[in-house]
């Protein structure tokens, strides 16, 4: 089952035309379109259709007209989705308000599940009977009834009206140019409504670019102003980019940048100095240790009278040591 699709399946591609003629002819309804599906009743049935049984039908409220009433039918159709193992999110918030493009992809991914269920084959299912178990159900099979009956009626006779309309034109030619008229303004209606709907998507897909977009820069901001790379002048010229205005020269600038701190040299360290100037002080040392042993050494080994000739030896000399 296609619990999980991604948005370059070809599900989402399906056009708003078969996605409606599907919802229609599954469940004998009569949604003028896709967006008519928002208050979530029509989900919860498509699923009940895919798993019979599965779905609370006495919950469904097919009368929905607030977001409080549409959110319990979606309540109901998570917890369809939780009993079956379905990881599907449910955007609540943005079906709920009727955009088209959010109702039309979800639409799309519940025609692409339920395809996947037995092949899309729907065994016998009665569709009336078991929207007659939900709120408004009842109410909304009355209002079916009348469509059924004039789209029956209308291809039962169509050359009996044909022949009718041709009475009647001949009878009265007046009411001839009136009628084409009406269907001309009617179809020219029809044709505002869908242009309408298609900027309707086009917006909705901007918006969602514009968001998706808005979002990376701001991670990018985020990681910028982080205290252990913000000194670095990559950074700086991210930055740059990011903050400026409508400035043309401002990519020029932080180019430039970037290339002035490579041509700057290296700073000298002052470590190899340091290690050189080591060796030699620890030289030094050795060598005044060395000596002080001697001397001591030296000096051992002299004897009583050769020690106090050397004192005498100071003591005329008028080392300032001794009192004269």
């Amino acid at each position: 089952m296609a619990t999980k699709i991604g948005m370059m399946d070809a599900a989402y591609f399906v056009g708003r035309g078969e996605i409606l003629a599907w919802i229609n002819s599954t469940l004998q309804l009569s949604l003028p379109k896709v967006e008519a599906a928002a208050p979530g009743a029509v989900q919860c049935q498509l699923m009940d259709a895919a798993h019979p049984g599965v779905v609370p039908m006495h919950k469904v409220n097919f009368d929905a007209k607030n977001e409080y009433d549409m959110i319990q039918n979606y309540k109901v159709l998570q917890d369809v989705f939780n009993k079956l193992n379905i990881d599907k999110r449910i955007e609540v918030s943005k079906l709920v308000k009727g955009r088209p493009l959010d109702n039309l992809e979800f639409m799309q991914w519940m025609k692409r599940y339920c395809d996947s269920v037995n092949g899309g084959v729907l065994n016998s299912y009665n569709a009336l009977e078991r929207r007659n178990a939900c709120k408004g159900g009842k109410e909304a099979n009355k209002k079916m009834a009348p469509t059924q009956a004039s789209s029956k009626s209308s291809t039962a006779s169509p050359k009996a009206d044909h022949s009718h309309n041709t009475r009647r034109n001949n009878g009265n030619p007046a009411n001839g140019t009136q009628k084409p008229s009406k269907s001309a303004s009617a179809a020219a209606g029809q044709a505002y409504d869908e242009k309408i709907t298609e900027l309707k998507l086009f917006v909705d897909s901007l918006e969602k670019e514009r968001d998706f977009y808005f979002a990376k820069l701001r991670d990018i901001e985020i990681l910028c102003q982080n205290p252990e790379i913000e000194h670095l002048s990559i950074v700086g010229a991210i930055q740059k980019i990011l903050y400026a205005a409508d400035d043309p020269s401002v990519f020029a600038e932080a180019q430039a940048m970037l290339s002035q701190q490579n041509q700057q040299p290296p700073p000298l360290s002052p470590i190899p100095e340091t290690l050189e100037e080591q060796p030699k002080q620890d030289t030094q040392k050795r060598k005044s240790i060395s000596t002080l042993e001697v001397d001591i050494a030296a000096h051992s080994t002299l004897s009583p009278r050769q020690r106090l000739s050397d004192v005498s030896d100071v003591y005329h000399c008028g080392s300032p040591l001794t009192n004269c």
